[in-house]
C-alpha cells in the first residue's frame, strides 16, 4: 500500500504563494487516485483538488484559478501550487490516496480516500 508525506507548508502574507509536495512511497502514484484536502480549526475537512483515474483534475470553487495540482510520476510526487493566497486558506493541508481500480470518483471527497499523510500547516496572514 502507498504511504504519503506532505511538505512545503509555512507562513506567508496574503497574496503570496506556496507549493506543497506529497511524496509517495510503497507504490506508484499512477495506480492511485490522489487528492489534496484541508482542515481549518473548527471546520470539517474539505477537498481542495483531486486527480481521478483518468488524470482529470478538479478543484473546489474556493480555489479555482488560484491553485494548480500536478503529478510527477517519475518523482512519485503530487504537487499543489497555491497562488494569491488568502487568509481563509489557512488550514492544515493533507494529501490522500485511494487505489483507483474500479473507482471513478473525483477524489475530492475525504470519505472516499484510504491513505492519508499527517499534513502540513499553511498559515496566511492578512
Amino acid at each position: 500500500q502507498v504511504q504519503v508525506v506532505e511538505s512545503g507548508g509555512g507562513s506567508v502574507q496574503a497574496g503570496g504563494s506556496l507549493r506543497l509536495s506529497c511524496k509517495a512511497s510503497g507504490d506508484t502514484v499512477s495506480d492511485y487516485c490522489m487528492g489534496w484536502f484541508r482542515q481549518a480549526p473548527g471546520k470539517e475537512r474539505e477537498g481542495v483538488a483531486g486527480i481521478d483515474r483518468s488524470g482529470r483534475i478538479s478543484y473546489a470553487d474556493a480555489v479555482k484559478g488560484r491553485f494548480t495540482s500536478s503529478v510527477d510520476n517519475t518523482e512519485n510526487t503530487l504537487y499543489l501550487q497555491m497562488n494569491v493566497l488568502k487568509a481563509e486558506d489557512t488550514a492544515m493541508y493533507y494529501c490522500a490516496a485511494r487505489n483507483r481500480r474500479r473507482f471513478t470518483g473525483s477524489c475530492r471527497d475525504p470519505n472516499d480516500m484510504d491513505y492519508w499523510g499527517k499534513g502540513t500547516l499553511v498559515t496566511i496572514s492578512s
